[in-house]
């Protein structure tokens, strides 16, 4: 078909017309590619300079390197944050699904499987930073399967997408650059740093700027190699706990049995009281081993993740630097508990987590708001009930004259959303 110059520049503005109204991105007509690289020259490379990098490290870094629009919690110039819709409909399950048997049990077999051939690595660390093998160990195996989870994203590319477009532009800001100045001191190649979806590096799954500041050469060769090495990574998970607040001789918790005159509103980390005072209170150890002497006087709090409806516990200020490693009751909770069956064999919890209502995360932050109008602090209407949620659920139920059970369920979200 034949078409005129006329027609060509009317069929021409037609599809300028439309291509502009399918485009993601307002004003200028700029690629997010382009976008980009006006924003590492104009914004992040001045920042890199004035951290000591050198202009062929940060090239180096960044090249053939484009914004990854598949990561997730990103946000498009121009448009606003959102909740996605998956998020928004994700069905909240049990805690038990956590511990998974063949999970908890692939990495306290892991774990005894490579104690031996790293003995003389993990005493020396139980000796720098008092943490036990066990602990060390079971981090080692939940955040990389003992070295052997494939870690193939490219550094700079995540990084640099969620420091231009994440929601948490800031955090991202500062790994990037963590990164590059890792680059520039030559810890590892541009090209060679790989990284998961979030951007931690390694065995050890450290973000840049706990590699700066917690990783460590364990094997003696003058550097921390966290992708290559176990030593440095496992004398890494060390240094970083033990900078965190490690208490050297503590263990990290002990599940319990609660008794129906203690209420699972008390627990939480603002709230704890010596082991030796729970233990008046009824609160004993499972199996009806006495707690160790040396830990009576400690400071112990009460961690129940399923309300009634499942294991509690009585954690002491260890548990809570396991939760600085990753920001999760239930990821502590897994290395304790497999750091334990590593040390002294695999014996699963005592008592069983209960069913949970089919809920969404929807329906718990409706439930949240619900308490917020009440006055009560649950940390936040995220539809996660966190222990801030459990125990002011647990306060509810016994101000309105039911048994506490500290945990969402259906009739709650009816009641309180």
């Amino acid at each position: 078909m034949r078409i005129t110059s006329s027609r060509f520049a009317r069929a021409f503005a037609a599809g300028a017309l439309l291509l502009a109204a399918l485009a993601p991105l307002p004003a200028a007509g700029q690629s997010i590619d382009r976008q980009f690289r006006a924003w590492l020259d104009a914004d992040l490379w001045p920042a890199a300079q004035s951290n000591g990098v050198s202009r062929a490290t940060f090239d180096e870094a960044f090249r053939g390197v484009s914004p990854n629009l598949k990561l997730p919690d990103l946000v498009l110039p121009g448009q606003k944050p959102q909740t996605p819709k998956t998020q928004h409909q994700a069905e909240f399950g049990s805690p038990g699904n956590y511990f998974a048997e063949n999970t908890v049990r692939g990495v306290s077999a892991g774990g005894r499987a490579r104690a031996g051939a790293h003995a003389r690595t993990l005493s020396a660390i139980e000796a720098a930073t008092g943490v036990p093998p066990g602990i060390v160990l079971a981090i080692w195996g939940r955040e990389s399967g003992f070295g052997r989870a494939r870690i193939s994203y490219d550094a700079f590319e995540v990084l640099g997408t969620k420091a231009f477009l994440a929601t948490r532009k800031a955090m991202f800001r500062e790994e990037v650059l963590a990164a590059l100045v890792m680059a520039e001191r030559g810890r590892i190649p541009p090209r060679s740093m790989k990284s998961s979806w979030a951007g931690a590096l390694g065995q050890p799954q450290f973000m840049p700027s706990n590699y700066l500041k917690y990783a460590v050469d364990g094997d003696g060769d003058g550097r921390a190699d966290i992708w290559t090495s176990e030593a440095d990574t496992l004398a890494s998970i060390g240094n970083y706990l033990k900078a965190h607040g490690w208490v050297r001789g503590r263990d990290w918790g002990f599940e319990v049995t609660v008794p129906a005159a203690v209420s699972c509103a008390l627990e939480g980390p603002d709230r704890g009281k010596p082991i030796a005072d729970w233990a008046r209170m009824g609160i004993e150890r499972v199996g009806g081993r006495p707690f160790p002497a040396h830990e009576l006087k400690g400071e112990g709090y009460l961690m129940m993740p399923a309300g009634r409806n499942g294991p509690a516990f009585l954690v002491t200020p260890n548990f809570y630097v396991l939760k600085d490693y990753n920001e999760s009751d239930l990821y502590a909770l897994f290395v304790g508990h497999a750091g334990d069956r590593i040390q002294y064999g695999d014996r699963t919890f005592s008592n069983g987590w209960g069913a949970v209502t089919k809920l969404y995360r929807s329906d718990i932050a409706a439930m949240q708001r619900g308490l917020e109008k009440l006055g009560y602090d649950v940390g936040g209407a995220d539809g996660l009930p966190g222990f801030r949620t459990r125990r002011s659920i647990g306060d509810w139920q016994a101000r309105n004259g039911l048994a506490p059970t500290c945990f969402p369920d259906q009739t709650l979200v009816n009641r309180l959303r």
